[in-house]
């Protein structure tokens, strides 16, 4: 298993972030302990995009953590990120290997579908990521997951478990008992006062890191 995947995996979505805020609300976060740093933004144009991405990438590199985008496969490779993030309605992950190349991360939604979750890892990701595994603000219809997923993946997978949605400092710790290897976090981190110390809280969770 990659040692980076495991810990707080933070994503900066721009339904939380402006263009001020983003880089140091990011900052924060690694300061606070993220282990992985994901840039999500379905708002912007192309430009704008490019701008942001960009800049957190520079900044995940300095710090020495690994920076995906949401999504987007060209914007990855033109800012120099570690990797991409996919779900069912992108680019699927065998073309997307082919473009970004044997060294780069790819991650994969699962949703709540342990069969796709084994096709991923049989096709190559590098971790896949089920949730949601409670309500969502940042995708309130989305389907639920339960830790007896978690456990079912964990003896069949043998990739890094990434678990989302609606994960909270305190309920986040029995998912990772359950399986978890990373909790992702969106509201739990960037929509709170103190970014820093919102990271660390989850952090927390994972004593031997």
């Amino acid at each position: 298993m990659n040692p980076s995947l495991r810990g707080l995996y933070a994503i900066a979505d721009t339904q939380f972030l402006d263009d001020a805020q983003l880089v140091p609300a990011v900052e924060a976060a690694i300061a606070g302990g993220a282990r992985v740093v994901q840039y999500r933004d379905k708002q912007h144009p192309p430009e704008i995009r490019q701008r942001h991405a960009k800049k957190i990438s520079d900044l995940c590199r300095r710090h020495g953590v690994p920076f995906l985008v949401n999504d987007d496969v060209a914007l990855a490779m033109e800012t120099g990120a570690d990797g991409v993030h996919l779900g069912r309605e992108d680019m699927g992950l065998r073309a997307a290997r082919a473009l970004i190349g044997d060294n780069k991360l790819i991650g994969v939604s699962c949703y709540n579908e342990l069969e796709r979750a084994l096709a991923a890892e049989r096709d190559g990701a590098d971790y896949i990521a089920f949730g949601s595994f409670f309500p969502s603000r940042t995708k309130p219809g989305a389907v639920h997951a339960t830790p007896e997923l978690l456990r079912a993946a964990r003896t069949q997978l043998r990739i890094p478990v990434v678990a989302i949605g609606g994960i909270t400092p305190e309920n986040g710790a029995t998912l990772i008992e359950a399986g978890a290897d990373m909790l992702a976090a969106i509201d739990g981190v960037f929509n709170q006062t103190d970014i820093r110390a919102a990271a660390q809280r989850y952090t927390k969770l994972f004593p031997k890191i």
